[in-house]
């Protein structure tokens, strides 16, 4: 590993990629810590005294914005607006033909861009607002200063935005993903941090078993979801021998690998965001309305027996909706007829139903992994009285985001000939 990152190292233009990224991640986070004006930051320390995974909808935007969203700093929404945006534009692109068309011309992915940005502003305006409204945080109720901190965190947001975009040109890596990282590492590591000052301040033994299952729910989560996440699931095939001119193609066994979890964090993405969206409407138009003193108590804390069974349904729910937009079995199966690609024992229209009922199958155990993993940390709250400083979908993030940036890293060596000694965890 040290060898690997001598060999990056010596590389001038990897070089100045690696320290152009960092710079611009150092930049992000210390623009996180200046607070948004009118905002009473010991309010919102009382309202949001729990834990991360807790705190339901909250927590979203704590774990993603690296607890600038505690502070109620300018970043406070960090770039969830922008992830919320996206996910809208995509699936608008799925409903409206107009926009299918006009996704796959060059200067129309850049128009769905640039729609995607402004989108991504008016998010971070209202969800301000509708969050401030509903911690009730403000130094004073106004619509000038809820006007103001709209504003401002929607700039926050944009700046984020823009840090992003710039590390993916100039970086390494996925800049969007990469500040979400960066967010999730600052609150894991601030948590740990905490536990163990509070260890030390215990005189009991209670602050150090907290600490020690706090580190040992780390590990093991780690550990699960770095192996779920390389998993495949490999369907043998068999390439016929084609003739052209002179030269014989294929005649070859290969294999075709599908991820055991395809779609990644989406699905805890759409589903928290969806738990989130209606509080947020609710707090904006009357915070003392029936419905959002209703779903404030049932709906955004982590802990709520509804709040976990709704929410594990949701991403159930999403997890086959965005494997079906995104894996298409009768298109795959055509691809591969062309290609004179056969799986061993399928023939024709089987091998359709062969690929729907292998992804159908991967879907499900994906479902309940995200399901199950999104859960532990509320439960570990709710029985043993732990605070857990991060959510499932934070490590999942983290573990993702890490294997991503170590195979841009890979393949920038690999253009130039530089091996570097990265041995993979393993497959199912």
């Amino acid at each position: 590993m040290i060898e690997s990152i001598r060999k990056m190292w010596k590389i001038p233009e990897l070089r100045r990629k690696i320290i152009y990224t960092f710079l611009m991640l150092l930049l992000f986070r210390l623009v996180s810590v200046v607070p948004a004006p009118g905002v009473d930051l010991a309010a919102v320390k009382e309202q949001l005294a729990l834990g991360t995974a807790s705190r339901g909808a909250f927590g979203l935007f704590s774990m993603m914005t690296g607890s600038a969203f505690e502070r109620m700093s300018i970043m406070a929404m960090g770039i969830t607006p922008y992830i919320n945006a996206s996910i809208i534009m995509q699936l608008l692109t799925i409903a409206i033909p107009a926009l299918e068309r006009l996704s796959k011309e060059e200067d129309g992915r850049q128009k769905i861009n640039r729609i995607t940005r402004y989108v991504t502003v008016v998010l971070a305006a209202l969800q301000a607002i509708g969050l401030v409204r509903a911690l009730e945080v403000l130094d004073r109720s106004s619509w000038l200063n809820y006007a103001l901190v709209g504003i401002t965190m929607a700039g926050g947001t944009a700046l984020a935005m823009w840090i992003g975009e710039r590390i993916t040109e100039k970086g390494i890596g996925n800049g969007i993903s990469l500040l979400i990282f960066v967010g999730i590492i600052s609150n894991i590591t601030n948590g740990i941090v905490n536990a163990f000052g509070t260890g030390m301040m215990n005189a009991g033994l209670s602050g150090w078993v907290e600490l020690v299952v706090i580190i040992i729910t780390c590990i093991v989560m780690t550990v699960v979801v770095t192996f779920v996440e390389l998993g495949e699931r490999r369907i043998p095939l068999q390439i016929a021998k084609q003739v052209k001119g002179r030269r014989v193609y294929g005649g070859q066994n290969t294999h075709m690998s599908l991820k055991v979890v395809a779609v990644g964090v989406l699905p805890l993405i759409f589903a928290y965001s969806f738990m989130s969206f209606p509080g947020t409407i609710a707090n904006m138009i009357n915070s003392k309305s029936g419905f959002a003193v209703w779903w404030e108590n049932n709906m955004t804390k982590g802990t709520q027996p509804m709040y976990l069974i709704i929410s594990a349904l949701l991403i159930i729910a999403f997890t086959f909706f965005y494997s079906s937009i995104s894996f298409d079995p009768k298109q795959q199966a055509e691809q591969l007829q062309q290609q004179g690609a056969v799986i061993p024992g399928q023939r024709g229209k089987n091998i359709r139903q062969y690929l729907q009922t292998t992804v159908t199958r991967l879907n499900l155990f994906a479902a309940l992994f995200l399901a199950v993993l999104s859960v532990i940390p509320s439960l570990l709250l709710a029985l043993a009285r732990v605070p857990i400083p991060f959510a499932a979908s934070s490590i999942l993030i983290a573990v993702s985001v890490s294997l991503e940036t170590i195979r841009t890293i890979q393949g920038e060596m690999g253009v130039r000939g530089i091996d570097m000694d990265m041995d993979n965890v393993g497959f199912m």
